[in-house]
Formats: structure tokens, sequence, C-alpha cells
């Protein structure tokens, strides 16, 4: 059975969705991505925290965002923070090669 991970950042139109398709064929995962903010693409919802058995956020930021706002849903589930900042856009190589690095190991 595959594993779900959830990837976050602020507002899901360049750091999640890259990391979404980034790891969408990776084996033995299912991925999905959402934003924080009210204007996201996709706004988080708690079906997506339910889903989600590792969260993956881009900064400290969203981390605690998160805690404060869905603190009970997300007991017993790993939260992981990846530092990238937003200086990115959407498939940027130098993106898509921190992605690697950073959240790659985590799918291992």
């Amino acid at each position: 059975m595959p594993r779900r991970v959830l990837f976050l950042c602020s507002r899901n139109r360049l750091r999640s969705p890259t990391a979404a398709h980034v790891f969408a064929r990776w084996p033995g995962w299912e991925v999905d991505s959402a934003g924080l903010a009210e204007d996201a693409e996709v706004v988080l919802s708690v079906e997506q925290l339910d889903w989600a058995e590792l969260i993956v956020v881009m900064e400290a930021a969203h981390r605690r965002r998160l805690q404060s706002r869905h603190r009970r849903r997300l007991k017993g589930k790993r939260v992981v923070c990846l530092d990238i900042p937003d200086h990115y856009e959407y498939m940027q190589a130098e993106l898509v090669a921190l992605l690697l690095k950073r959240a790659g190991p985590l799918l291992r």
C-alpha cells in the first residue's frame, strides 16, 4: 500500500505543486499539495490532513501556521520543513534540485 505525502507552501502555485509533480511517480508514494493562504490555488483541507502520513512544508512559518490551526489533526503525523524560500518559479531547475536533495531522502 502506498504511503501518502502532502506538500504545503503558501499559495500552492510554485513550490508545493512543483514538489508534487517531481515526486508524483516515486515508487511507493501518493502525493498531494495545497496552500495555507486563503487565496491558494488549492486551500488546505482537513481531508488532506487526515489523508497524509507525512507533511512537508517549505518554510518554518508554514509549520507554525499549520500547528496553530490544526494541532489536533497533526497528532501522530510527521511534519518536516525543507527551508526552501519563495524565490523560485514553477518547475525551475534550481527548485527541482533543492527538492530532490532535501525531500528525496524522506521518500526513500
